[in-house]
C-alpha cells in the first residue's frame, strides 16, 4: 500500500537539500580552481612560455639562414630558393616536434593524463607508417642532404641516375632534369647515388685537332696557338675565359693522323660559343697554311716524299689447298670399269 505520509515527508525535505547540493558543488569547484591556480597554472604557463621561446629561436635561425643566402648574390637565385625551401621544411619540422612534446608535457603534468597507452599506440602506428612510406622518407632525407651539401643547383648541367640534362626544379622528394631534346625526367632523390655536375666552378673543354703526319709540328702548334689566342683576345668572347688556352703538344699518332689537343678554361657552362668560334678559326688557319687534316686512311710515303690516298686492304689469303683428309676415296664402276 502506498505510503502517502513518507512521500509528503520527502517532498518537504527536498527544498532544504537542493541548496546544500549546489553549495557543495560550488565549494568543490572553488577548491579545484584554487589547486589549479596554485599548482597547475604555473606549470602550464612555464610549458607554454618555454615552447614559445623555442619556436621563436627556430624561426629566427631559419630566417637568418635565408637572409645570409640572399645576401650573397654570387651564389645565384636558384641556390637562394633552395635554401628557402630547406629553411621552411626545417622550421615546420621543428615547430611540429616542439608542439608535440609540449602537448605531451601538458597532458601529463597539468591534466594528469596517462601517456603510456597513447605512446604505445603511437609507436605501433609510427612503425606501420614508416614501413609503408620508407621510400618517401628516404627520398626526403636524401633530398635534404643534397641541399645541405650543395651538390647541384637549379640550372646546372648534371648526370644523375643515368640521365644527363639541365636541372629544371628540385624538392626534398624529387629532382626534375630536362635533356637536350626537351624530354623531362623526374628522378626520386633516393635513386641519386652519384652526381656528376658539369657546371660547377669552371669548365675545361678540349678540342682535339687532327693534322696529317706530313705537317711540321712546330708550325702546327704556332698556327693553333694563334687561332686560339685570337678568340681569347676577342672582346666578344674574352669574358668567358678564366685563363689562356693551352696546347698540350702531340697527344697521339694514329697512322698518318696526328692529334693536337687544345684545352680551354672558361666559366661554368659558358664555353660553347667560344669553342665553336675557335674551331672555325682553326679550320681557316689550317686551310691558309695548306696543312692537310688528319685522315687514318691516308698513307705517307716518306722515301718518295709524297702522299697517297689508299683504302684499307684486306690481308692476303693463303692459297686454297684441298684438305687430303676430306677427299672422297676413288670408286670403280663394276659394270663399265670406269674409275671416279
Amino acid at each position: 500500500m502506498f505510503n502517502f505520509s513518507a512521500c509528503s515527508l520527502a517532498a518537504a525535505r527536498a527544498p532544504q537539500q537542493t541548496p546544500q547540493f549546489f553549495h557543495d558543488v560550488f565549494q568543490d569547484w572553488l577548491t579545484s580552481l584554487q589547486e589549479f591556480l596554485q599548482h597547475d597554472l604555473p606549470k602550464l604557463l612555464s610549458v607554454l612560455i618555454f615552447t614559445w621561446v623555442l619556436i621563436w629561436v627556430v624561426d629566427f635561425l631559419t630566417r637568418r639562414m635565408v637572409a645570409i643566402a640572399e645576401s650573397h648574390p654570387g651564389r645565384g637565385i636558384a641556390r637562394a630558393s633552395q635554401i628557402r625551401t630547406m629553411a621552411s621544411v626545417l622550421r615546420a619540422t621543428a615547430i611540429g616536434i616542439v608542439g608535440f612534446l609540449a602537448a605531451l608535457q601538458i597532458l601529463r603534468d597539468v591534466f594528469n593524463f596517462n601517456l603510456a597507452p597513447l605512446l604505445t599506440s603511437a609507436g605501433v602506428a609510427g612503425v606501420a607508417i614508416g614501413l609503408a612510406a620508407q621510400t618517401i622518407v628516404k627520398d626526403c632525407l636524401n633530398g635534404m642532404l643534397i641541399l645541405l651539401e650543395d651538390q647541384y643547383n637549379v640550372g646546372d648541367v648534371v648526370r644523375l641516375a643515368g640521365v644527363s640534362g639541365t636541372v629544371e626544379s628540385m624538392s626534398l622528394r624529387k629532382t626534375m632534369v630536362r635533356d637536350g631534346d626537351g624530354t623531362l625526367y623526374t628522378i626520386p632523390n633516393s635513386q641519386i647515388t652519384n652526381v656528376a655536375n658539369l657546371t660547377r666552378d669552371y669548365s675545361l673543354p678540349t678540342i682535339n685537332v687532327a693534322v696529317d703526319f706530313s705537317a711540321n709540328p712546330d708550325e702546327v702548334m704556332k698556327v693553333l696557338r694563334d687561332a686560339a689566342m685570337s678568340v681569347r683576345n676577342d672582346p666578344a668572347y674574352s669574358d668567358v675565359y678564366l685563363a689562356d688556352p693551352s696546347l698540350l703538344g702531340i697527344d697521339s699518332i694514329k697512322g698518318s693522323q696526328v692529334i693536337y689537343p687544345v684545352q680551354f678554361k672558361t666559366l661554368a657552362n659558358q664555353q660553347w660559343a667560344a669553342l665553336r668560334e675557335t674551331e672555325r678559326r682553326i679550320f681557316i688557319a689550317l686551310h691558309d697554311h695548306k696543312i692537310l687534316p688528319g685522315d687514318p686512311n691516308r698513307v705517307f710515303n716518306g722515301s718518295a716524299g709524297s702522299l697517297t690516298q689508299t683504302s684499307k686492304q684486306l690481308p692476303e689469303q693463303p692459297p686454297n689447298h684441298p684438305d687430303a683428309t676430306a677427299a672422297k676415296p676413288r670408286e670403280t664402276n663394276p659394270f663399265t670399269g670406269e674409275t671416279n
